[in-house]
């Protein structure tokens, strides 16, 4: 998508699961709206899209693996701002089965 800009993985970082890369070393990127596309872990995208924070991306139920990529609301606060970021570090986290927390 015009504009948009993708969060990158360094080459020398391993990925837990590189089946949900879309292209390139990219696990998520955001539009010039604020919203994001992420790839979650499975259970963690259905709470997104439960509680209202995210919906499936059209490409979740047709890929392998692919079923917690998601469309992530942009925020519109500051609380909202910090949900997204937990959503981005889950992404993060997913991919490169790591472990890293918010201080």
């Amino acid at each position: 998508m015009p504009g948009a800009k993708g969060f990158w993985l360094a080459d020398n970082l391993s990925l837990a699961h590189p089946e949900v890369i879309v292209g390139g070393r990219e696990f998520a990127h955001v539009h010039p709206d604020g919203s994001l596309h992420a790839s979650l872990e499975p259970e963690t995208a259905r709470v997104a899209i439960d509680a209202g924070w995210a919906v499936a991306h059209p490409w979740s139920q047709k890929r392998p693996g692919w079923e917690g990529f998601v469309m992530i609301f942009t925020p519109s606060s500051e609380n909202e701002l910090d949900v997204v970021f937990q959503l981005v570090l889950a992404s993060y986290n997913y991919v490169t089965g790591r472990s890293l927390q918010r201080n």
